[in-house]
């Protein structure tokens, strides 16, 4: 379970293909500390094993179903992600539940500075749209937002404030690039309950996915 919070952003610094999988090497000085085989982290909102460490830089592999589901499978070297390690029992939960889990990959549509903030534009797919409400929350990349405007079915605008733009990834953002997604766990309870009772499945999920328009 994460929170959201990312801690630190490291560095693609190898990639190796192998027979439907991927071998990351990421340098990351923070997140390695007491970091060990086994562990999980979550890079770009994703899940990982931690396969070795060495100094500053750890080992995960991404198989073929992350592959497919995220935006793993375009990592160069140079690429920076963002990290977060699990959160530990009695840690502040400062974001919101997110499981490491990403849904599906939306594309950022537009990025419109307002002020000190900006604001992007992103297209979600459906099975994220059907979970994602008006001040809900959603992780983008990794990163724990919250739903700032629903433009559309298929859209969702969030705020990024100073310090996430300065800490995290989203700062290296290009309209038509790829980000991985992870719809609010809540919503995603709520939505399963709902569409198993009176088989209205499509109905309770449209309704669910147009809140706050």
């Amino acid at each position: 379970m994460f929170t959201g919070l990312v801690e630190e952003l490291g560095t693609v610094v190898a990639v190796t293909a192998g027979d439907g999988m991927r071998e990351l090497w990421i340098r990351a000085a923070g997140v390695t500390a007491g970091m060990g085989a086994g562990d999980s982290v979550a890079v770009d909102g994703a899940c990982l094993t931690v396969r070795a460490v060495q100094d500053d830089t750890f080992r995960v592999e991404v198989i073929g179903t992350t592959l497919s589901r995220t935006v793993a499978a375009l990592y160069t070297p140079g690429r920076r992600v963002n990290l977060e390690r699990p959160l530990a029992v009695g840690d502040r939960l400062g974001g919101h539940f997110v499981q490491g889990h990403v849904d599906g990959i939306g594309d950022a549509l537009s990025l419109e500075r307002e002020g000190e903030y900006l604001l992007i534009d992103l297209r979600v797919p459906p099975g994220v749209a059907a979970v994602t409400i008006l001040h809900g929350s959603i992780a983008v990349n990794g990163v724990s937002l919250t739903v700032n405007a629903l433009p559309a079915p298929d859209r969702c605008q969030v705020a990024i404030i100073p310090f996430t733009w300065e800490h995290t990834n989203l700062s290296d953002l290009r309209v038509g690039d790829p980000v991985n997604l992870e719809g609010d766990l809540i919503g995603k309870y709520v939505g399963r309950m709902l569409a198993t009772r009176g088989g209205g499945s499509a109905l309770t999920l449209e309704k669910l996915a147009n809140w706050g328009y």
